[in-house]
């Protein structure tokens, strides 16, 4: 592509956009523009190839622009794009009876939305007018978006002091302590929203009797337990959705991310019939004009179908189980750099001794063509989020420019 290209769009986002942008992607090696992509990588402008290793942040488990998920996109784009919104919706009503077959339990009642952070916000308020509660319960560490509502849940105050004073009656408290929990958690309390492992928190995993001893003290208070999978759900932990491994059914899930399979931006949130009621009484109390809409329902249907048919859960467990293995070996080689390797299934996290080399090795990553980020929260921790249907050759090369960066950060160190 002609420079004059490249030159103009940076100009655009420094004028435009945001040109703190601009100084945060050059640092990182990346000016760069993203062309074109296909399954486990992303082509540049000059033609440079990278893994995509960070993979939308959960979005692209089914890698970039698959066939089946294009293809129910195309024939829909050919029959009507958007909803008049007065007539039933097929894509729609397919979209939620697909939800309803694929998450825990007895979750039945399905609203779509276009993010998730939408989602949370929907969630949050189904979970006050369903209680009759105010109180909602939330971790510190945690993301759940960066709306009023879902800003109100989020625990970090890098994202929240700005923009106080947030909603009302939301507490924080340490995830994965159930004490904390218990303190806190009573009949005020309208519902306990958590995500079963933390992403943008530094990808933390809680014991493995956390999230069920949650919800048993939601159910001897009568508030409702809101499971937060916007990132971890549709197979990214090795399980459909990640409360799967600790077998708990929440009263309300959220989901997003994954769930468009990479082609279309969607998000839901999905009730038990009980919880619903408000809904059903008063359908109008939520609404959503684009939220839904039969472009992004129908790349819902696809990119569920392909999950369950490419056996993406099992492949994300075997792969995620190998990477891990790999991944501490090398931490074993490396204590001075790394901190700690952890994760379930392809949401892994490597937290590193020092807040500097995080950036360090995702620049030296960039450079070696595999692209990676640490986490929002947590710069410390460098996340792996591939595609489900990354290939173990594909794998191979992510583990030598790995060991290769660790490599120089080590040197780097002992410069010191």
């Amino acid at each position: 592509m002609e420079t004059e290209c490249v030159d103009e769009t940076i100009s655009n986002y420094e004028q435009f956009i945001n040109p703190a942008l601009v100084r945060l992607f050059r640092l990182m090696g990346l000016s760069t523009l993203e062309w074109t992509a296909s399954g486990s990588v992303i082509t540049d402008n000059s033609g440079k190839e990278y893994i995509d290793c960070l993979g939308g942040y959960g979005v692209f488990s089914l890698g970039h622009r698959h066939p089946a998920v294009i293809q129910a996109v195309k024939e829909q784009l050919e029959l009507m794009p958007l909803s008049s919104k007065v007539f039933f919706s097929k894509p729609l009503s397919d979209a939620a009876a697909a939800l309803a077959r694929v998450t825990p339990g007895n979750l039945q009642y399905s609203f779509f939305v276009n993010s998730g952070a939408e989602a949370v916000e929907g969630a949050l308020k189904l979970a006050r007018i369903a209680t009759g509660r105010k109180k909602i319960i939330a971790a510190k560490n945690s993301f759940h978006g960066k709306s009023m509502g879902a800003l109100s849940a989020t625990g970090r105050d890098l994202f929240r002091n700005p923009f106080l004073p947030l909603l009302q009656d939301f507490i924080h408290v340490p995830f994965g302590d159930i004490s904390e929990l218990r303190n806190v958690l009573d009949e005020k309390t309208a519902a306990v929203i958590l995500e079963p492992l933390q992403g943008e928190g530094g990808i933390i995993v809680p014991p493995d009797d956390y999230l069920p001893a949650v919800r048993a003290l939601c159910d001897q208070v009568g508030a409702l337990f809101i499971c937060d999978e916007v990132q971890t759900g549709f197979g990214r932990t090795g399980a459909m959705f990640a409360v799967d491994h600790y077998g708990v059914v929440p009263d309300i899930i959220t989901t997003a991310k994954a769930l468009g399979g990479g082609v279309m931006p969607i998000g839901a949130f999905t009730a038990t019939a009980k919880v619903w009621e408000p809904y059903i009484e008063s359908p109008f109390l939520h609404t959503s004009t684009f939220g839904g809409n039969p472009l992004a329902t129908a790349a819902a249907v696809a990119a569920i179908k392909v999950v369950e048919e490419e056996g993406l859960v099992e492949q994300s467990s075997v792969k995620g189980e190998k990477l891990l293995g790999k991944l501490r070996f090398l931490a074993q080689a490396y204590p001075e750099v790394i901190r700690e390797v952890r994760g379930k299934g392809l949401m892994i996290g490597i937290e590193f001794t020092k807040e500097g080399v995080g950036g360090f090795v995702m620049a030296k990553l960039i450079e070696q063509g595999i692209l990676a980020a640490y986490t929002l929260n947590n710069p410390k921790v460098l996340r792996m989020e591939p595609p489900l249907i990354i290939q173990a050759d594909q794998l191979e090369q992510v583990m030598a420019a790995l060991t290769t960066s660790v490599a120089e950060a080590q040197s780097m160190i002992e410069d010191l």
